[in-house]
């Protein structure tokens, strides 16, 4: 199998659809964690589709693309924190914060995405490391993600867009916090 991850650009909007065809990717467009949640759930699909086309318009790239054999297989939201507003009005995470929410140089991971018939390849680990290299080479000083522990406990598939514990732990994320025995608040230093 060769993987091939590549920025996900306003050329791969196909691509990037059909990568997170699963869950709740097609109606959230990866919108989640970039506009209030009264405002998420005012927005209509074609809305979401129409400020994804936007974003992967800009550089650098909200996400990376993992292709298999050509096949877009799986997508990860890497970029500065704090357009990702989201993650400031979620209390599980918001208190636990140590960097100022206006800080460009913090960076966050927020979404995966792994279509069905390749998860078990090792994407997310691969896109993981993807993402960790994007931000340093965009500047970013420090990068955060927010995964499941499944070892604290079962979660559906659609819980684990999010990330896995085990996933960040091995590309050596430290935990900030747990609002959750189950969830976490993990952090990256790319530069002092």
């Amino acid at each position: 199998m060769t993987v091939e991850i590549l920025p996900a650009t306003a050329e791969r909007f196909d691509a990037a659809t059909h990568a997170f065809a699963h869950g709740d990717g097609p109606s959230c467009q990866c919108q989640w964690w970039m506009v209030r949640p009264s405002e998420f759930d005012r927005l209509r699909k074609p809305e979401r589709e129409r400020m994804l086309r936007d974003e992967l318009a800009t550089d650098p790239a909200p996400a990376l693309l993992a292709y298999t054999d050509d096949d877009a297989a799986g997508w990860v939201r890497v970029g500065p924190r704090p357009p990702q507003t989201r993650i400031f009005r979620t209390r599980a995470f918001s208190g636990l914060l140590a960097e100022p929410a206006d800080d460009a140089d913090m960076w966050a991971i927020t979404c995966f995405a792994v279509r069905r018939e390749h998860r078990g390849e090792g994407l997310m680990s691969r896109l993981l490391d993807a993402a960790i290299a994007h931000a340093r080479d965009h500047g970013a000083r420090v990068i955060e993600g927010y995964p499941v522990d499944t070892a604290a406990g079962r979660h559906s598939d659609a819980e684990l867009y999010h990330g896995t514990m085990s996933v960040f732990e091995a590309a050596g994320f430290a935990v900030v916090g747990r609002p959750r025995e189950d969830r976490a608040v993990v952090a990256l230093e790319l530069r002092a």
